[in-house]
C-alpha cells in the first residue's frame, strides 16, 4: 500500500450517546457485557474514507438483523472527519445497544452507544506475500449472525492465539464439515483457472467491504471450498478493507509464486482509489 507523510499520531477515540458526546463508556453498556453491537473498521486516507457509503450500508443492514437504533450518519461522518484530521489512518466505529441491566432481554427504548477510534496503518505486507497457517478451531454455522460484523469474535480471538510464529502472517479458519470460510481477520479468494472463488458467508464469517468491492470488479464465483481447493489453486490471496490485497505465498507445505492475476486485480483495485494502490506503484 502508499504511505505518506501523514502517518497517524497515538490513539484517540471519542464516546456519544446518541448526540450527545460522553467522557466514558458505561459499565453497564450491552456491547461490553454481551457483545450486543456492531462495529465497522475503515481505511482512512488523507483523512478521506473512500469505503465509508459500503461500510455505513453494512452497519445499516447489521442494525436491522439486530434491531439496534442507530445514529445519524452526518453527525459519526462529521466526528470522524474531525479525528483523523486528514491523516492516514485506520478508523474504527463501535455501535452498541447501550445501557442494560442483568439478563439478555435487550430494552426496547435503547439509545444508540457509539465510538469511534483512530489507529495508526499496520505495517506493510512481506514483500514476497503472505505466510499462512491451519487454524485448529472450527468455526460454528449461526445464519442469524452470519456474514455481520458484530462485536463477538471470540472464534476468531481463539483462532489468532493459536500461534505466536513471527513467520506466520495469518490463520484459515474451517467450519465443523471442513469448509474453508475466512482468516482470521480477511477473506479468501483462489484462482482455479481464470475465475476467481471466493467462499459464501451465509453460515458464518464476516461478508467483507473489500471482498464485495473485488467481487464488482472482477468475474468471482462464490463456492463453498474445501482444504484441497485451496491447496490445488493457481493463486491465493487475502483481502480486508484496511490492507486491500494480500497475495499469499505460502500454507503450509504449499508455495505459491507471484501471480499476474493477483497483480492485475490488485492495479484495478488502485485505479477506483489511491489508498489501495500497490506499494510497488
Amino acid at each position: 500500500m502508499t504511505t505518506t507523510a501523514s502517518a497517524a499520531p497515538a490513539n484517540d477515540a471519542r464516546v456519544f450517546l446518541g448526540r450527545r458526546r460522553v467522557d466514558a463508556l458505561s459499565p453497564y453498556d450491552r456491547g461490553h457485557a454481551y457483545g450486543d453491537g456492531l462495529f465497522e473498521t475503515l481505511r482512512a486516507h488523507r483523512g478521506e474514507l473512500p469505503w465509508w457509503d459500503a461500510h455505513w450500508a453494512r452497519l445499516v443492514r447489521g442494525a436491522q438483523r439486530l434491531r439496534l437504533p442507530l445514529p445519524d450518519p452526518a453527525q459519526v461522518r462529521s466526528e470522524a472527519s474531525q479525528l483523523l484530521e486528514g491523516l492516514d489512518a485506520v478508523l474504527k466505529l463501535i455501535l452498541t445497544r447501550g445501557e442494560g441491566g442483568r439478563g439478555y432481554a435487550p430494552s426496547a427504548q435503547a439509545e444508540p452507544v457509539w465510538t469511534i477510534s483512530r489507529h495508526p496503518l499496520p505495517p506493510a505486507p512481506p514483500a514476497g506475500g503472505l505466510s499462512l497457517r491451519w487454524c485448529d478451531l472450527q468455526l460454528s454455522e449461526q445464519p442469524a449472525l452470519a456474514g455481520l460484523k458484530h462485536c463477538n469474535r471470540l472464534e476468531h480471538v481463539l483462532a489468532r492465539a493459536e500461534w505466536d510464529d513471527p513467520a506466520i502472517d495469518e490463520g484459515l479458519l474451517r467450519d465443523a464439515s471442513g469448509k474453508v470460510v475466512c482468516a482470521t481477520a480477511a477473506n479468501l479468494f483462489v484462482l482455479q483457472g481464470d475465475v476467481w472463488l471466493t467462499p459464501p458467508m451465509d453460515r458464518s464469517g464476516v461478508a467483507g467491504v473489500c471482498r464485495q468491492a473485488l467481487m464488482d470488479l472482477a468475474e468471482v464465483r462464490v463456492q463453498r471450498l474445501n482444504a484441497d481447493d485451496v491447496l490445488g489453486a493457481d493463486a491465493v490471496f487475502l483481502c480486508n478493507a484496511v490492507r486491500g490485497i494480500l497475495p499469499v505465498a505460502r500454507l503450509g507445505e504449499r508455495h505459491w509464486a507471484p501471480h499476474p492475476a493477483i497483480a492485475g486485480l490488485r492495479h484495478r483495485l488502485g485505479a477506483t482509489h489511491p489508498a489501495f494502490v500497490p506499494s510497488q506503484d
